[in-house]
């Protein structure tokens, strides 16, 4: 994969009602990178994912993904939000749910093509869902919830996946499951993820970028281990000193 930058945000600051929410942002993500960005709740963790998505425009610098504005690149990304409003008493099967990753290529009247439906059960195979592609929605364990949010970002045919809090709630065995089929995904994607468990997450991804109004970055390979234990869960404190006075996290 191209190590090329795929992501990069220079000079960025953000604030919602005068409120900082991000300061002086200088990140780059490149091609096959796996980055998880953790850091305190209201941190800026979402906001960040926000920017690249072209969602938030920034008050100050610049937010490119592949080299040009987030708006132009939004047809390469895959999206996984945090939080997937369902009602429960709505019929929505499996398959119609992956088919919304779909809906940016579809045809602006009709039905969905036989092609888009291909991607979708595609999409359903790599994350072993496809045998419950007519099971409600709704009737899904948390994990299976999972897997069919990332076959809908998957269906858009993505070269970056952002994934916000994809193991949320999810037991350790499952986790476990989500973080193999992430490194399959790694291969052929850049990968970014947020999360609040930096003891499990330094295990799978490359690179930590500890989020909290400013941005620092690590190898993973340094908070593996007992440093990984300075990363507490009272107020999501990162305990690691960083060397350029981007503050503690």
């Amino acid at each position: 994969m191209d190590r090329e930058a795929v992501v990069s945000l220079h000079d960025v600051d953000f604030a919602f009602d005068d409120h900082p929410v991000l300061q002086d942002v200088q990140l780059e993500i490149a091609g096959g990178d796996f980055v998880s960005l953790i850091g305190p709740n209201g941190g800026g963790k979402t906001t960040l994912l926000r920017l690249v998505l072209g969602l938030l425009e920034p008050d100050r610098g610049t937010v490119r993904v592949f080299g040009r504005p987030p708006a132009q690149a939004r047809g390469r990304i895959g999206y996984m939000p945090q939080f997937a409003l369902l009602d429960e008493q709505f019929p929505v099967t499996v398959a119609d749910v992956v088919l919304m990753g779909r809906l940016a290529r579809r045809m602006p009247l009709g039905p969905f093509r036989s092609a888009d439906r291909g991607v979708a059960r595609r999409a359903l195979a790599e994350v072993e869902m496809a045998d419950l592609e007519q099971q409600p929605f709704s009737a899904l364990s948390g994990g299976q919830r999972q897997r069919v949010l990332i076959a809908r970002a998957l269906a858009c045919q993505p070269d970056l996946l952002l994934l916000d809090e994809p193991t949320a709630s999810l037991d350790p065995g499952v986790q476990d499951d989500l973080y193999e089929l992430l490194h399959q995904l790694k291969e052929r994607m850049t990968v970014v993820l947020v999360s609040h468990d930096v003891g499990v997450v330094s295990q799978h991804v490359d690179r930590i970028v500890c989020v909290n109004v400013q941005v620092a970055q690590h190898p993973a390979s340094a908070i593996k281990g007992e440093l990984a234990n300075l990363f507490t869960s009272r107020g999501g404190m990162c305990l690691v000193h960083h060397e350029q006075d981007t503050g503690r996290e």
